[in-house]
C-alpha cells in the first residue's frame, strides 16, 4: 500500500493540500463524524449498511484524505462480500465499496476523486477481482463502474438497481454472477 500512497502524494505535489493515506484506530470519530455529516440520519438503514455490520474492511482497504493539518477530510472503505455464485455454484469473492465520503467544506478538489482511483489501485494491487458499490452511476462510471455485471445479482434489502454498479479489476470476474450479496469479511472483535 505504500507505493500506491506514495504514487497519490507524489501526484498532489508541490502544492499539497491533501494526502491520501491508510485509516487509523485514531480516525474513528473524525470518520464517523463525517459520515454522519455527508450521509445523514438515515445512513445506517441502507441495504449496504446490513453488509457492513460487525464488519471490518477489508485488509488495506480503508483510506482517509487529509488536509495539511493532518485532519481527516475523506473517507472510503471496502469490505469483503460474496457477490452471489458462478454459474457452477461456486461463490465469487468480491468487495463493496462505501461509504465515500468528502466533508462539504472540500468538494470539488478531487479528493473524492483521488481516493476513489487509490482505493481502485490498492484492492486491485492486493489480487481482488472485482469491486461492487451502490451509488450515483453518473459519478462513479468515470471509475469503470457500470450496472450492467450487477444485472442479476440483489442487495439485501431495498436498493435502486440502477445505482447497483461494479467494477472487474479481472477480466470475466462477475460472468454469470447470479444472487444475494452477502458479507464474506472478518467480524469484529
Amino acid at each position: 500500500m505504500a507505493a500506491v500512497l506514495d504514487s497519490v502524494r507524489a501526484f498532489f505535489a508541490p502544492n499539497p493540500t491533501f494526502t491520501i493515506d491508510a485509516e487509523t484506530p485514531a480516525d474513528v470519530v473524525a470518520r464517523e463524524s463525517l459520515l454522519d455529516r455527508a450521509m445523514g440520519p438515515d445512513r445506517r438503514l441502507k441495504s449496504s449498511e446490513k453488509i457492513r455490520r460487525g464488519r471490518v474492511p477489508a485488509e488495506g482497504l480503508a483510506l482517509v484524505a487529509r488536509d495539511a493539518a493532518g485532519h481527516v477530510i475523506a473517507t472510503v472503505r471496502l469490505w469483503n462480500i460474496e457477490a452471489g455464485i458462478s454459474p457452477d455454484g461456486q461463490p465469487i469473492e468480491a468487495l463493496l465499496l462505501g461509504p465515500l465520503a468528502v466533508d462539504s467544506a472540500h468538494e470539488g478538489k478531487g479528493i473524492g476523486g483521488a481516493l476513489m482511483r487509490a482505493a481502485v489501485t490498492e484492492a486491485r494491487g492486493r489480487g481482488h477481482g472485482a469491486i461492487l458499490l451502490v451509488g450515483d452511476a453518473a459519478y462513479y462510471e468515470r471509475f469503470g463502474f457500470f450496472a450492467d455485471k450487477t444485472r442479476h445479482l440483489v442487495m439485501p434489502g431495498p436498493f435502486e438497481r440502477s445505482r447497483f454498479l461494479a467494477l472487474e479489476l479481472k477480466a470475466g470476474w462477475l460472468e454469470g454472477a447470479a444472487g444475494m450479496i452477502v458479507p464474506s469479511g472478518r467480524k469484529l472483535a
